[in-house]
């Protein structure tokens, strides 16, 4: 029989640590205090059944009465998992980011996760360096809309598991990932703007890295085939309400009836602008953005889009990277396609007579 193990009366005398002063207690406070060895005060901590109900009645007490708390860091690395998860994103301002991300942590925290965000501020030369620090810190990765290359990101990828990929997508990528039909969505603007009787529209494109514009540009082309009469031309813009603003007189210019921008953002800048320029909208040009953040119902006028799931869109990456980290064998690895729906407000009309 161990010391530990013996009465009360019979058990050596140890020295016992004093609780007062005592600003940041450590394990071994804990076990001289207990009269126990720090494996013990371990194994109480960590719920192991084994250990004498005597001794971990005394390592109890003794936690609560030096109100120690145990190092995460320590625990995690201890037991090969922090319960954080890594969320890397190209630009936390924008509200459709921010909607993803928070569909990401209202789920992981049910599941006993932390989040950690970084943004790479739209440099796709810092994402992959970012991205991999992350991962270091955490349990897995989530990507949302990474802006590096196909060849690179499928490498980056496979270093990195468990990660999933969220508003993009990698042809034959074995990497789970949710996103959004950006082509069918931009093919619904369209349509809609033809039927009201719009031929000249403008594009005022996002950032040349993102996958989301690269879509948006095919469904640009299936329009213009399907849609008789519908000429687009393409702005190199942004995805920022500055840039929207910008791009006002260069949209003037073209003799367009009609502008559909990149994201909500870009057309708030631009209806900002053509307000300053005395343009009224819709009855001189109609504008339409796309992703339906919420300022797009309080703009002037309210702005017609394209209404994307963003939260759920988080949600669902985290069930699906869950699956993945619990080592599931029936996680799921088809990818998952959202489809964004037109929702007409008052910033679209019929073009000038």
């Amino acid at each position: 029989m161990s010391d530990e193990q013996l009465p009360a009366a019979r058990r050596p005398a140890r020295r016992r640590a004093k609780p007062t002063n005592l600003r940041n207690p450590t394990i071994s406070d804990v076990a001289a205090l207990a009269g126990v060895s720090n494996a013990s005060v371990s194994r109480v901590l960590n719920n192991n059944l084994t250990v004498d109900a005597d001794i971990s009645a005394r390592v109890t007490a003794a936690v609560a009465t030096l109100r120690y708390k145990p190092s995460t860091v320590a625990r995690g690395l201890a037991l090969g998992r922090t319960n954080t998860v890594a969320v890397v994103v190209p630009d936390l301002e924008n509200p459709m980011f921010q909607e993803i991300l928070r569909g990401v942590m209202h789920a992981a925290a049910a599941d006993g996760y932390r989040v950690l965000v970084t943004d790479t501020e739209e440099n796709p030369n810092d994402e992959e360096s970012a991205a991999r620090e992350a991962r270091r810190r955490c349990d897995a990765l989530v990507l949302i809309s990474p802006r590096l290359p196909a060849a690179e990101l499928d490498v980056l990828l496979a270093e990195l598991q468990p990660v999933i990929l969220v508003n993009r997508q990698l042809a034959a990528s074995t990497i789970s990932s949710v996103s959004i039909d950006y082509a069918h969505g931009m093919q619904g603007i369209l349509t809609e703007l033809h039927r009201l009787g719009h031929r000249r529209v403008a594009y005022l494109a996002g950032p040349t890295q993102s996958d989301g514009d690269r879509l948006r540009r095919i469904g640009i082309e299936q329009a213009t085939r399907d849609l008789d009469g519908l000429d687009v031309q393409i702005v190199p813009t942004g995805s920022r309400i500055a840039d929207g603003d910008a791009a006002v007189e260069t949209v003037v210019s073209l003799g367009v009836t009609a502008t559909v921008t990149f994201n909500d953002l870009v057309a708030v800048g631009l209806l900002s602008a053509l307000h300053r320029t005395k343009i009224a909208v819709p009855a001189q040009m109609s504008v339409v953005g796309f992703d339906d953040i919420p300022f797009a119902t309080f703009s002037i006028p309210a702005l017609s889009t394209v209404s994307v799931p963003r939260h759920e869109l988080g949600l669902e990456a985290w069930n699906r990277l869950y699956e993945s980290m619990s080592g599931a064998k029936t996680a799921p690895r088809h990818p998952v396609t959202f489809q964004p729906r037109y929702v007409a407000r008052e910033s679209a009309g019929a073009p000038p007579q």
